[in-house]
């Protein structure tokens, strides 16, 4: 018969719990000597009960042994950290080092490009990386001025609608200004027409 999904909490009941207590210790315990036996391990185990009683193994020799043992294998780490903290300037200088040769050489790459050096004497791997570099820089540079060049054409577009509807104003202003003048002169003319006399041969 399959044994029901054990819950992992505390068991309430105490003589459950007790009867559980040492079920569960004579199985580890059963366990660690089968581990040991099996691949040669050396295995420490320490139970403190509820009461407070201690339940011990210890595989291959005794307990003290294996706790000696343990405490210089956790010392170890300690150890290590220390001798790291004296490699600490080591590696500083080293990288100091290296970040200055990084630097000088940057420099002389910008000497280069600006001109400023001649390049008659540079090898075949050193003109092949000052020609990727200018070449970098120049694709950079087109780039920038297309941004540029692309923000001023969109600058002067707005700036040709402004004026555009800005002319427009204006002609519907004039166009309105010129059929005032019309209607201003036409109601200036006389409505009765000259007669012309004999005598003075005038129109009044």
């Amino acid at each position: 018969m399959a044994r029901g999904k054990v819950q992992m909490r505390r068991i309430e009941n105490p003589v459950h719990r007790q009867v559980t207590f040492c079920k569960r210790r004579m199985g580890l315990l059963k366990k660690a000597k089968e581990l040991s036996v099996l691949c040669d391990a050396d295995i420490g185990v320490i139970v403190f009960s509820p009461h407070g009683k201690i339940y011990e193994l210890a595989t291959n020799g005794n307990m003290q042994g294996l706790i000696e043992r343990y405490k210089n294998k956790s010392n170890l780490p300690e150890a290590q950290a220390e001798s790291n903290e004296q490699n600490i300037p080591q590696v500083i200088q080293q990288d100091v080092l290296l970040l200055r040769q990084e630097v000088d050489l940057l420099q002389n790459s910008l000497r280069y490009m600006y001109g400023e050096r001649d390049i008659s004497h540079m090898n075949l791997g050193e003109l092949q990386s000052l020609e990727s570099n200018l070449e970098v820089w120049v694709n950079n540079i087109r780039s920038t001025k297309m941004q540029l060049m692309s923000r001023e054409i969109e600058m002067l577009k707005n700036k040709e609608g402004i004026l555009k509807a800005a002319n427009d104003i204006l002609q519907e202003r004039i166009i309105a200004q010129t059929s005032i003048m019309d209607v201003g002169c036409n109601m200036m003319i006389p409505q009765v027409p000259f007669q012309l006399t004999t005598e003075s041969n005038y129109y009044f």
